[in-house]
């Protein structure tokens, strides 16, 4: 599909059809374009586009170049961030003289709001140079909201941790798989969106190069810098995240080896306290016909006293020494 936009009265508006409004078009975004649909854009824009699979290429030369005069940049971007699974999909901007052309198979949602946006109000957004500087705004401050985010469901996750939890052990249980479950997707986002970040840092840099190439206007040049420092500090903000998701990934399983030692030493406390009886008892289990007691008419108390007593003495020495 081709979405074609003109400029109308410093605003963006959709054009009806690309090759009718050919000489007015500044900007063609494709999504999962057909091979008639390439064609079309390659005759109008003069160059060739690069196929899905050139775009997944992940090397600096395959993402970022120079070709008959006009400028590819690709970038990965998420999308159906919504949901803690987002896919990504690289991006792929052409920037041809005056003209800007996008390839993209799937829907980032800054895809969505900035046409919008530069239909309703005077961006500024009038040449293919100034509609990608405004496009790239749009993807980092989404980028920013998917982080905002996420920095506060890495909080609530935080105080799960922990704040204090059911007494009942199963319960217990659930809520660190539960925990384990949140904390990787939480990690699978934070990932996403660095990686993300440190493409459109490499895009951004190039692009700083490409605007000192073509002599653009200093107000442009200005806003790649402010986008190229806001990519940074984001880029700082989810690493950040990432070593608080690796924080709490290990406090998470530190907390369940303390449930799991404790549930060890209550067993362990419990052989111990129940040694002493269990010996009591063998001793006058014993077949023998000379026990001395065999004979005594206190002799099954004695017994029972005996084994009780040994059962508390250890226990209450446990206590004494904090092991309880």
């Amino acid at each position: 599909m081709i979405k074609a936009f003109v400029v109308d009265n410093d605003r963006l508006r959709l054009a009806d059809d690309l090759v009718a409004n050919g000489d007015q078009v500044v900007w063609a975004d494709l999504l999962n374009p057909t091979k008639e649909e390439e064609t079309t854009i390659e005759t109008w824009l003069g160059v060739a586009i690069p196929t899905r699979e050139e775009m997944e290429e992940i090397e600096i030369s395959s993402r970022l170049y120079i070709e008959d005069g006009a400028y590819f940049m690709t970038a990965t971007l998420p999308a159906q961030t919504e949901i803690d699974d987002p896919l990504m999909s690289p991006v792929t901007f052409v920037l041809a003289g005056p003209r800007l052309v996008t390839i993209r198979y799937h829907e980032p949602k800054a895809f969505k709001t900035f046409p919008l946006r530069a239909e309703k109000v005077a961006t500024g957004c009038t040449t293919g140079n100034t509609i990608l500087i405004g496009l790239l705004e749009a993807i980092v401050d989404r980028l920013a909201d998917i982080l905002e985010r996420a920095g506060r469901d890495i909080e609530t996750i935080s105080r799960d941790i922990f704040e204090a939890r059911s007494t009942k052990v199963n319960k217990r249980n659930r809520d660190f798989q539960e925990l384990l479950k949140a904390i990787g997707r939480k990690e699978d986002i934070a990932s996403s969106i660095r990686d993300s970040l440190i493409s459109l840092q490499r895009l951004t840099g190039f692009l700083a190069h490409v605007a000192t190439q073509i002599k653009m206007s200093k107000d442009v040049r200005a806003r790649i810098k402010t986008v190229s420092r806001d990519v940074l500090s984001l880029a700082d903000h989810a690493t950040f995240l990432s070593q608080k998701i690796s924080f709490l990934l290990d406090a998470t399983l530190g907390m369940i080896s303390i449930e799991q030692n404790a549930i060890i030493k209550i067993f362990s406390v419990a052989a111990v306290i129940f040694l002493p009886p269990t010996l009591v008892a063998s001793i006058y289990g014993m077949n023998f016909d000379l026990i001395p007691e065999l004979k005594w008419e206190l002799g099954y108390p004695f017994a029972i006293g005996l084994m009780i007593l040994s059962a508390i003495l250890p226990f209450w020495y446990f206590r004494r020494r904090g092991w309880l």
